[in-house]
Formats: C-alpha cells, sequence, structure tokens
C-alpha cells in the first residue's frame, strides 16, 4: 500500500490525541477551579449560578459550561447543567476519582513545552519549574495521594516489614519531600504507633500537609516544617528516612555523598527507605502502552536536573555505604521499594 494511503487514518489518530487533550485541559479547568465540586454539591445550576457558588468570573464559566457540555462533562437541560457521570468522576473527592489524570496531563503540556524550550541550550533549570505555573502546584501533591495512597497503604505498607517494626517500638519516620503529606498520612493511619515528620521545601505543600494531618486528626503524631532535603538535620535520629519517587531528585549532584547524609541522620537499626519506579536495563520495556509514560516522565526529569534509576543500582550504592539493602517488587516489577539498614 502507497505511503500516502495511510495519510487520512493518522491524520485522525491524530485529531483524536488533539482531542484527548483539549478534553484533559477542559477537566483541569473545572477540577482546579472547583467547578466539578461545586455543581456536584448543588445537583444542577445555571452557569452563572455555578460561578456565583464557585466564586469564579461568570463569562468564563458560561463557556466552560458549553465546552465541558460538548465532550461529555456535564448533561444539560436549557440552560440548567449537571454533571455526567464522567464529570462526577473528576470531583477530587469522588471513589477512584479522575482528578489525577486531568491534573497530569496539563502538568505534561507544561513539562513538554519547558523540555522544548530548553532543548537548544540543555539548560536544566532545576524543580522550581513545578511552580512556574500557579495553579499545578497546589495540585500535585493531591495527583499523587489519588495516585498511590491507597497502594501504598494496603500493598507497601503490608509487605515491607519495616514499617512493623518501627510502629511497634512507636519509632519516628521522616519522609523527605513530603509534599501535602499523603505518604505520612496513610503510613499513620496504618500504624498507630509512628511518630512522623515531613521536611518540604514548597511552602504551599507545607501548608496543606499540615491542614490535611488535622483534619484526619493526626496532628498529634505528624508534623510538617519547611526544609531542604538536599542539607536537612534532624532533630532526633530516626528509625526510618522515608523518599517516595524522590531519590532520583538527589542523584546527580551527588548520590554517594547524600546516602552518607541519610546514614548519619539514621539511628543504629535504622533503615532508609526508598521507593521509586524501576527504570529498565532493556529500552523495549519501554514501548507497551502500560510503561510508556515512564519515558516520558524520565524526559521531564532530565529538565528538572534528575534522572530515573534503576532499582539495582540504588541498592549497590547502599552497599557501598555500609548499609544492607534489601529490594522490594511491586507492580509487576515496575515500582521498587528498597530498605537500606544502618548496622545495629
Amino acid at each position: 500500500m502507497p505511503s500516502d494511503a495511510k495519510q487520512p487514518d493518522l491524520k485522525q489518530q491524530f485529531r483524536a490525541l488533539a482531542q484527548g487533550a483539549q478534553s484533559l485541559g477542559l477537566a483541569y479547568i473545572g477540577v482546579v477551579n472547583g467547578l466539578f465540586a461545586a455543581l456536584g454539591e448543588v445537583g444542577q445550576a445555571t452557569a452563572g449560578a455555578l460561578a456565583e457558588k464557585a466564586g469564579m468570573d461568570p463569562g468564563y464559566v458560561r463557556r466552560w459550561c458549553d465546552a465541558a457540555y460538548a465532550f461529555g462533562y456535564l448533561e444539560a437541560d436549557g440552560d440548567t447543567f449537571r454533571l455526567s457521570d464522567t464529570g462526577a468522576a473528576m470531583r477530587p473527592d469522588a471513589p477512584n476519582t479522575l482528578m489525577p489524570i486531568a491534573v497530569q496531563g496539563v502538568l505534561n503540556t507544561h513539562m513538554a513545552e519547558r523540555a522544548a524550550g530548553l532543548m537548544r541550550s540543555g539548560a536544566r533549570p532545576g524543580e522550581q519549574v513545578m511552580a512556574e505555573r500557579e495553579t499545578i502546584l497546589p495540585w500535585f501533591g493531591p495527583m499523587l495521594e489519588a495516585n498511590y495512597s491507597a497502594f501504598f497503604e494496603r500493598t507497601i505498607v503490608p509487605g515491607v516489614p519495616i514499617f512493623a517494626e518501627v510502629d511497634a517500638r512507636g519509632g519516628l519516620a521522616v519522609d523527605l519531600g513530603c509534599g501535602n503529606g499523603w505518604y505520612l498520612r496513610a503510613l499513620a493511619r496504618r500504624c498507630p504507633g509512628l511518630r512522623g515528620l515531613g521536611l518540604d521545601g514548597f511552602a504551599e505543600n507545607i501548608a496543606q500537609a499540615t491542614r490535611r494531618a488535622a483534619a484526619e486528626g493526626l496532628s498529634d503524631r505528624l508534623r510538617f516544617e519547611a526544609g531542604d532535603a538536599h542539607d536537612f538535620s534532624l532533630p532526633e535520629p530516626a528509625d526510618i528516612i522515608a523518599m517516595n519517587r524522590a531519590l532520583h531528585h538527589m542523584w546527580e549532584e551527588g548520590g554517594p555523598a547524600f546516602i552518607a547524609k541519610l546514614r548519619s541522620q539514621l539511628r543504629p537499626g535504622g533503615a532508609a527507605v526508598i521507593w521509586e519506579p524501576d527504570w529498565p536495563a532493556d529500552r523495549a520495556v519501554l514501548r507497551p502502552p502500560a510503561r510508556r509514560s515512564l519515558a516520558f516522565q524520565n524526559l521531564t526529569e532530565h529538565v528538572q536536573g534528575n534522572h530515573l534509576l534503576r532499582a539495582d543500582e540504588i541498592a549497590a550504592a547502599f552497599a557501598a555505604a555500609d548499609m544492607a539493602p534489601e529490594v522490594f517488587r511491586f507492580a509487576d516489577g515496575q515500582e521498587a521499594v528498597i530498605v537500606a539498614r544502618r548496622p545495629g
């Protein structure tokens, strides 16, 4: 078949992809401005009433409602709108919410634009790119929480013995780069004897983590403070220093030195608990749909001055620092938790 005969099909495929991006953009607008949540609360409303309920400009909301109706997020009866099943699933508090997919879609677009602009110069501006769009950073933690919290609490915590050990003696778990505190809150729900300290460099994240811990009645066991994961000092030696999907942020600036820092802040017998996606040694593993996003993430990590890591190289680095590593694998080997103990 001549190659030009395939062009109409390719154009149709890519037009569908473009509409998918538009659909995620509309969903993102509705999520971050509380439109799905507000309409779910009142049941039905005109665009003007929805704008008043959500505290938004009526002109923008009217046009958003038309677009959200066109893409199937809203149903309409005259000028009155209500959520469709898809729109209801976009509410951040909905069971199995679709919110993180919308947030990730817009974040991906932002990072793709930054990568496109930086590729000629080779500049790598660092983690501050996450805060360049004022609507993205407040939703980054909730996105991660919706994606990973239940999996962590129900699968990883019971599958990694160090958590039960620390819970039994009422020890201290520190989360470096804690975001909105979802990791420590999930851990505290599962381990009632454990205390937690979260450190993060973004004030927005610390404020959000503190509010959420208070709302869950965990403030007596968890606290959150501003802190630089690159240069931190703990008030007491920790039983666990956890980094969930964050060690790769430290690696290129000096992985061995950072591991030595972790070791120095642990009490004897304590452990670094590192959760990372396991970057494959074989590029062919990235081609199936389930792994494609990991390849895109590695490009966006480069913008931030990072790259994704293999579980075996993390374990080897801890072993070289006289910390005994053990690797636990989850999700068909795509996720790895490395527990590296300081000698007792």
